[in-house]
Order: structure tokens, then sequence, then C-alpha cells
């Protein structure tokens, strides 16, 4: 049974009186204390801005804190390694996104099997990725940008973020359903290729919406499409890629999963409380502030959905013959 905070300490003042069998009872409620949500990107970002506004949702259903750790580095690997070795009691969570469906292709040198060794338990949210292009660029819609890509074939300069990120992933998608030869040219993270694309020394990128929204809004860059299956609330007049390109798919998103033999149970309250959230209007309009829309669903439902994920950057990723810088 989850408790609000005020009635779970309610409680905890008078758990002396309580008879034996009662107190045991509590001892084995979920959650007893503070939860640790690992994060495989730094403070202040999307994934981090995710993970905090999950937290505090299931620190306010659940009376206990949930504690967002930032452990960046390789590509979010570290963070993934040290969720799937951690104890599966149900007080480490991994913040699991895109990211990590990639890595299982990307990187052949992992401790650790995302699938194997990780538990789902809800997803988040999901954001579009934008197709961008620099105004000088001689194309206002996809089929005149495909056009021009095809009549200047390796001469037009696609920006990412780095090998394997889904700017990348979602870029080389494109380019094999597109039939379009694009130059690749890797940045040291997504905002030093946004100032590159805007100021004209690339072309094109599939950049996170949230990121590139404003430049596109001020007039410096020109969005051509989202990479969404669906349109997005945000820039409702942009069509989708699947328009052009029927069964294009690439987004950004963010769930939750657990340490495998994490107990059932457990895995069942977190997924109820955090699909509660997903059904708040409060909570839908934050996600709507970063461009997000509710990945709702059963554990089992995000489970076959990141084997989806999985697999689709699999083949893209070995298409690509896309390494690890």
């Amino acid at each position: 049974m989850t408790l609000p905070r005020r009635k779970f300490l309610h409680f905890a003042v008078g758990a002396a009186a309580l008879p034996a069998t009662s107190q045991m009872v509590r001892a084995q409620a979920y959650p007893a204390r503070p939860v640790a949500i690992i994060v495989g990107f730094p403070a202040g970002g999307g994934s981090d801005m995710a993970a905090r506004l999950t937290g505090q949702w299931l620190s306010q259903r659940l009376g206990q804190s949930f504690i967002i750790e930032n452990r960046p580095g390789a590509g979010s690997n570290i963070a993934a390694e040290a969720a799937a070795q951690a104890v599966p009691d149900g007080y480490t969570l991994l913040l699991v996104t895109a990211a990590n469906t990639i890595n299982t292709t990307l990187h052949h040198n992992l401790s650790f099997n995302l699938i194997r060794d990780m538990v789902p338990i809800a997803g988040v949210m999901r954001l579009p990725n934008v197709m961008v292009v620099n105004p000088r660029v001689p194309a206002s819609t996809v089929p005149e940008f495909i056009a021009y890509a095809r009549a200047n074939p390796g001469k037009i300069n696609m920006a990412s973020g780095g090998y394997g990120t889904m700017i990348h992933v979602a870029g080389e998608l494109f380019k094999m359903m597109a039939n379009v030869d694009l130059v690749h040219v890797p940045y040291q993270g997504g905002a030093p290729a946004l100032t590159d694309l805007v100021g004209g020394q690339v072309q094109v990128m599939f950049d996170l919406m949230s990121a590139s929204i404003g430049f596109i809004r001020a007039g410096e860059l020109r969005a051509l499409a989202v990479t969404t299956a669906n349109r997005s609330e945000v820039l409702p007049e942009l069509p989708t890629l699947a328009e052009f390109l029927p069964g294009y798919e690439a987004s950004s998103w963010h769930g939750l999963a657990a340490p495998r033999n994490t107990p059932s149970k457990i895995i069942d309250t977190l997924n109820r409380e955090s699909n509660a959230g997903l059904a708040d209007s409060k909570f839908k309009a934050r996600l709507a502030d970063f461009g997000g829309k509710p990945l709702a669903g059963s554990p089992t439902e995000f489970g076959k959905f990141i084997v989806e994920e999985t697999t689709k950057w699999a083949k893209v990723i070995k298409s690509a013959n896309i390494k690890a810088g």
C-alpha cells in the first residue's frame, strides 16, 4: 500500500504501539527509504529534467525521496552498467533512453545486456526530433531537399552531436530511406553542431526539437519535418517525414528500468504511479514544455518497445557501418 508522506510519518510515530505482525508488514512496504534514479547524462539536460520531473511525481505519490544521481560518460553506458549491477531491491533505478538501445549494437564490449539485465518499468515521454536546414539550402520541403541532395551527392554536410547519437542515427535512417548521399560531420555534442548549422558550415541536422525550436521561430533555421510518426503539437504545421518516407520514425524518449530480479510487486507499484502521472493534466503540461508526449503503458508494453527500438537501430548501425567515436 502506498501512503502520502504526511500519513506515512503519522503512522511511523505510532509504530511502536502496533502489533509485531503489522510492524513486519510495514517493514516490507515499498519504498521504505529514498530511491536513486541513475541518469547517464549531466545535470541540466533533457534527460536530467525528465528524471527530476518523474522523481518529484513519484516522491509525492509514494512518500519517499527519489534522488537523481547523474553519472555521465561513455554515451550513458557508465550509468547503465551501475544500474545493471545494483542490488535488485527497487532502490536503484535507471532512466533508460533511446541512447541505451543504440548502444546495445554500437558498443561491443559492454559488461551488461540492456534487455537481459534490466527490467522495464514504465515509459515517461517521447520527444520528436526535427529535420532542420540552414536557410541558404534551396529546399523548403522534404521532397525538394531529397531532389537537391540527389543532384549534389556527397556535397551536403549533415551535422550530429557525435557518432551513434540519436541525432546521428536519425539522419542515417533518412539517408537509407531517401537514398541520398550526405556527409556526416560529427561534433562533440549537439550545441556546437547547431551553432555551425546556423552559421552555414553544415547544411542539415536531425536535431532535438527542444534545442532547435528557438532558432526555427527566429528564422535562423528552416524546419522541414518532424521525425515522429505523428505531427507535433508544438509545431503542428510541420509534416512528418513519414508522410514522404512511409515507415520513417525516430524519436528521443525516456523511461524507467530496474535491475533484473527486482520484485514484480515493486515494478507494478512504480508502473502504476508513473502512469498516474502521465494521466495527470499538470504533469502532461510539464512534459509538453519539453515538447514531449506521454509514453504510457504496462511494463510488458514498454519492454516490447525497447526491443523494437533496439532492433531498429541495430539495422541502421550495421547498414551504415557506424562505429563508436
